[in-house]
């Protein structure tokens, strides 16, 4: 099962209007950003070692925490 930032897993959706096909290509890919689906693509891509795995993993979770550390700063 893949992990994403959203809890349910459910179909990313957008409408499309008259001639605004370009409109609803970049709405996508915004959504499919916010969501987290291209970083797990991007992360499956690949079969890494596990120690490689695990020190990647850590890498990003201290990005996150120092993320999170500048965002309450402000």
């Amino acid at each position: 099962m893949r992990k994403l930032k959203s809890k349910t897993l459910k179909p990313l959706e957008v409408k499309v209007e008259i001639d605004s096909v370009e409109r609803a290509i970049s709405i996508l890919k915004r959504k499919m950003a916010t969501e987290g689906v291209l970083k797990t693509l991007k992360q499956k891509r690949y079969n890494y070692k596990p120690s490689v795995a695990s020190k990647m993993k850590s890498l990003e979770a201290e990005k996150r925490r120092r993320k999170d550390r500048k965002a309450k700063r402000y």
